[in-house]
């Protein structure tokens, strides 16, 4: 288990994980039943564009299971570098999620200048077996959830690579494909090693906090 595994299963352990395909089912069979029950969204330049009702339809999704208190998470909207509109990001106690339709997971999604801008959070901290001293916090580290475009076939946690073109530093298995159940005992092991690394990360992230004011 790699840095980047060992603090991605820290931030969202393997119950939370869980909650995943079912709020992805949920949101995706809403956002088709409104696209069938609505006539002008069946005209041929909406079918185009439906990946945008699913889209909300998952962010509609993921903001209810975190204010039901299923997800111990915070949440807020934020804007696009260009005032385009805005996009919803999840907040962990040390690092954010941003959540991104894909249609190859194996790649990186659109590089826009709001997701650059998080991913050099990863930078130093993240892209190594261990984090160690010398690395320096730049940022809350972020994690894409990326799902299926169009069709839901895969959602995936990944911890960007610094370089848009380099993939991830790591990325979970299908979520998809994991039980909906996952008893709170049923976790990966977490070397020692591997845990003291990331409590370390954590300090040092929690010191970024204090002398940023973030």
């Amino acid at each position: 288990m790699n840095q980047a595994e060992a603090f991605l299963l820290d931030q969202v352990p393997m119950v939370t994980r869980s909650l995943i395909p079912t709020t992805l089912k949920t949101a995706y069979s809403a956002a088709v039943a409104h696209v069938q029950e609505t006539p002008f969204l069946n005209v041929p330049s909406a079918k185009d564009n439906c990946g945008r009702i699913i889209a909300w339809a998952v962010d509609f999704g993921f903001q209810k299971l975190i204010e039901s208190g299923q997800w111990s998470a915070d949440y807020r909207w934020q804007p696009f570098a260009s005032p385009t509109g805005r996009y919803l990001e999840i907040i962990l106690s040390h690092s954010v999620v941003t959540i991104s339709q894909v249609c190859n997971s194996s790649k990186q999604p659109r590089d826009v200048k709001f997701r650059k801008n998080k991913r050099l959070n990863n930078q130093g901290c993240l892209d190594i077996a261990g984090f160690c001293s010398e690395n320096k916090i730049i940022g809350l580290p972020h994690i894409l959830l990326l799902h299926g475009h169009r069709t839901l076939n895969f959602a995936h946690l990944g911890v960007p690579n610094e370089s848009h073109t380099e993939g991830f530093i790591y990325k979970t298995a299908n979520l998809m494909l994991m039980p909906h159940e996952v008893p709170i005992t049923h976790e990966a092991p977490v070397e020692d090693t591997d845990y003291d690394s990331v409590m370390t990360l954590k300090e040092e992230i929690d010191r970024w906090r204090k002398d940023n004011g973030a």
